[in-house]
């Protein structure tokens, strides 16, 4: 199955990236081509169908990310690294003509340009830098603004732009300015990076999903109210599952043992692991039934495997009194109880994220989330890249810092979805 790429950039950056991938069988590419970066976030609405989102620089996503965060949608943006400072600077100095030095120059992050000019042992008084990820809002005038008066006060000849419509505005003022171009390798590496997590989404919409319902020690409840009471409560969970497998695109079956059996796909998966902590469905049924109950969910490639994941999780309810809800998912790890809030500390976590991990605000603000959707429950690497979106790569590289900063620890292993070494479980270390 072919990997639909949505691509948001201008007519030339759009074309780099559909040539690229011409003579590839696995992805396919989605064009929507903008004149101005502003349009990106109403060009978002009309990418349907697609399995991922790659914008063409930093600029079209912050347009866009207030869209992609609130519909948690899979993104990817080329990446602005150090080689696309060394490419521009090459141009400058070989295409332009000009020296690199009382230069001027835009960036998302400043970071590269000092990592770069520490390499090439460049007096950084002699650039001068403007980060506009740091600003709240995106004003292209701003920025213009800021290259104009470098020029004005004599301390730059030249303005480097990662932004095509500032290039456009200092070019109308008769200021010399370029626009960065992005490299081939920097879009290769984003296209197979989009096709990555595509394909890990793509995984995971393939797994099944299997719930098993039981009243709890449902024969002393006969004994106690009656056949047709009990028949009664049977009927009332069977209508509360009926409306809960509509909302999550699912199919109810009864066992004929007064259990009831849930199957679906990406839609329940989705509504538990969104509901880690608070779980509606066992809300709703105490609220109405008033009786204890067991929910065992299982996860499988196939409707077999999931169906025995859901009886062992029902079988992790046995060991309590009250109304519980297990997982057990395709590796056999059993998380729960779901709707039980597993507290800890969050002051703590965010200081010990900026401090030790040296985490920046907004990783910190999300890992906060992540541990907060999952319940606190233990996680691997695998799930930081699910969550974030990001290749298992820098996943990793976000658990080592973790580590290092004694921000978590490890408390397990999970079996590998497929053969090779198990995968090493985490946990806040509170």
């Amino acid at each position: 199955m072919k990997v639909k790429i949505a691509a948001f950039g201008c007519e030339e950056i759009v074309s780099r990236i559909t040539n690229y991938v011409n003579y590839q069988d696995d992805v396919e590419i989605v064009p929507f081509v903008y004149s101005e970066s502003s349009e990106t976030a109403e060009l978002v609405e009309k990418a349907v169908m697609c399995d991922i989102y790659l914008f063409a620089g930093a600029l079209p996503y912050l347009y866009a990310k207030e869209k992609i965060d609130k519909k948690r949608l899979p993104a990817v943006q080329i990446t602005f690294d150090e080689y696309m400072i060394l490419t521009s600077f090459y141009r400058v100095r070989n295409y332009h003509k000009q020296e690199l030095n009382r230069l001027s120059i835009d960036v998302l992050d400043s970071h590269h340009v000092d990592e770069v000019l520490s390499e090439l042992e460049i007096d950084d008084t002699e650039i001068h830098t403007y980060s506009f990820g740091q600003d709240n809002d995106i004003d292209l005038d701003r920025i213009a603004a800021f290259h104009e008066e470098m020029w004005k006060q004599g301390k730059s000849d030249y303005a480097l732009t990662a932004i095509h419509e500032v290039e456009l505005i200092l070019r109308e003022k008769n200021i010399p300015a370029s626009c960065m171009q992005i490299p081939m390798l920097n879009i290769e590496r984003t296209i197979e990076q989009a096709k990555s997590i595509a394909t890990l989404n793509q995984s995971k919409n393939a797994q099944i999903v299997a719930g098993y319902f039981r009243i709890k020690n449902f024969d002393v409840v006969k004994q106690r109210t009656g056949d047709l009471l009990a028949q009664e409560v049977l009927l009332k969970l069977h209508q509360i599952l009926l409306k809960y497998a509509r909302k999550t695109y699912s199919s109810v079956l009864t066992s004929g043992n007064n259990e009831f059996v849930l199957f679906g796909t990406q839609g329940i998966l989705n509504h538990i692991t969104n509901h880690y902590r608070d779980f509606p469905l066992l809300q709703e049924i105490q609220r109405t039934l008033n009786i204890p109950v067991d929910i065992g969910f299982g996860l499988g490639l196939t409707a077999k495997q999931a169906e025995d994941n859901a009886k062992s999780a029902l079988e992790a309810c046995s060991h309590s009194s009250e109304s519980t809800c297990y997982i057990v998912n395709e590796r056999n790890d059993t998380i729960g109880p779901l709707g039980v809030e597993k507290e800890f500390n969050t002051s703590e976590l965010y200081r010990a994220l900026i401090h030790k991990a040296r985490l920046n605000n907004e990783l910190s603000y999300n890992f906060i989330d992540f541990i907060e959707v999952r319940n606190n429950e233990p996680f691997s690497a695998n799930d930081i890249a699910g969550y974030y979106q990001v290749t298992k790569r820098s996943a990793e590289r976000t658990v080592k810092k973790l580590l290092a900063g004694e921000v978590i620890k490890v408390v397990g292993e999970e079996k590998p979805y497929v053969k090779g070494r198990p995968r090493k479980l985490f946990q806040i270390d509170q």
